[in-house]
């Protein structure tokens, strides 16, 4: 299946597909990063669980602010040089932060991190949907989100291996290789089809909105509970391996690296099987197996080969269900807003799942909540939002975007 989805592409087409999962790839390794080194973080700056749920949220808050920004000016002036400039933004704040001389200066550069992060999703995923042929969208979606969770599997490595000896501010450093990617952009990644056929329109993005106010806010409702899923199940984590499970530095980050490796199997295995049974269906399953995989994750066992097991097991539905979302956000923008719409939605769902991190932290911190179960009720209470909410939203598989190559 994912060799036919394949079969007949360009050498510009593999190219624009490898540029734009490197971009969420290394976009996720500078983010979740910090989850890594966040104990280490909580030491260096005298704060506690509710300080880094705070440090986090606060980069998720302002991740809607740069996906409008960059997004419209993709609409605008091109996918291809505003995406250039938005991965140099994110990796240059991101590694700035390593040298961060108090907690106040990380929030702020964490921030502007967010905006720039922000901006990467929706602009690398319509430059991609709208090169590759409709028949190939499933498992590119699929590919394309699994570089969220291949971005995580890499800090899990680097920091397993840095951490231990240089400790966090080397590992932040490493945020700057990303940087490379805009000259692999500026060789390889011509402009999107779609755009040089019919550029946007000068009127207002939020005109473009309101005239699809439904579907605009079935999907922010939608990736309100898909971010909620990924951050309620993923950001503590390695605090809940460290802090109460108590491994290690290097045995916990390599044990949360399992997991986005499960994530990877996932997001392919339900990407390419929404091409055959449908985008809605294909979510909807995953989502439903998240639920019973959840005793096992954080209740059943504290040793170390289970919990790999399990984090791998999780990760392989959560990331399942999010591997159909480029595809599905992607069919059902408007064509004039398409760098806009899915990552604005998409990130305003961030913004209303921000709460999330730092309410497991207040449950952590002041009604004493076990990790475990911070991350149980989360991890639950969003699966099943998304399994309920899926299938009362339409469905676009066929839409045309792009010429066929």
């Amino acid at each position: 299946m994912a060799f036919e989805a394949v079969k007949g592409w360009s050498s510009t087409q593999k190219h624009v597909v490898a540029a734009s999962y490197l971009g969420w790839t290394l976009d996720a390794f500078d983010f979740l990063l910090i989850t890594y080194v966040a104990s280490d973080i909580a030491k260096t700056f005298g704060t506690n669980a509710k300080g880094i749920g705070f440090i986090i949220t606060a980069t998720l808050i302002m991740r809607p602010l740069g996906a409008f920004i960059f997004g419209r000016l993709a609409d605008r002036f091109g996918r291809r040089p505003v995406l250039m400039i938005d991965v140099a933004l994110y990796s240059v704040i991101a590694f700035v932060s390593a040298f961060a001389p108090n907690l106040e200066t990380f929030i702020v550069l964490r921030c502007l991190f967010g905006i720039a992060m922000g901006g990467e999703w929706g602009i690398g995923a319509s430059l991609t949907m709208e090169h590759v042929p409709a028949k190939s969208r499933g498992f590119v979606s699929g590919l394309l989100q699994t570089g969220y969770p291949t971005g995580g599997m890499i800090a899990g490595i680097a920091t397993g291996f840095l951490l231990p000896h240089f400790g966090w501010r080397i590992c932040v450093m490493a945020s700057a290789i990303p940087a490379l990617l805009v000259l692999y952009i500026r060789r390889n990644v011509p402009e999107s089809p779609s755009f040089e056929q019919s550029r946007a329109p000068k009127g207002n993005t939020f005109a473009v909105i309101r005239s699809h106010w439904g579907i605009a806010l079935f999907a922010v409702l939608l990736m309100t509970g898909f971010n909620t899923l990924s951050h309620g199940s993923q950001d503590f984590y390695p605090k809940f391996l460290r802090d109460q499970i108590h491994l290690t530095p290097a045995l916990a980050s390599f044990i949360g690296s399992v997991g986005p490796f499960g994530a990877i199997l996932g997001g392919l295995t339900f990407g390419i099987l929404s091409q055959r049974i449908g985008r809605r269906r294909a979510i909807a399953i995953a989502a439903v197996l998240v639920l019973p995989l959840i005793y096992f994750w954080v209740f059943f066992s504290v040793d170390p080969m289970v919990l790999a097991i399990t984090s791998f097991a999780l990760q392989f539905a959560v990331q399942g269900a999010w591997g159909v979302v480029p595809a599905h956000l992607n069919e059902l923008s408007p064509h004039d807003a398409r760098a806009t719409f899915p990552g604005f939605v998409y990130q305003l769902g961030n913004l209303f799942a921000a709460g999330i991190v730092l309410g497991q932290g207040v449950l952590i911190d002041d009604f004493r909540w076990s990790y475990s179960a911070a991350l149980a009720v989360m991890t639950g209470a969003a699966a099943l939002l998304i399994a309920l909410l899926i299938n009362l939203g339409p469905e676009a598989r066929e839409v045309e975007m792009a010429p066929e190559k």
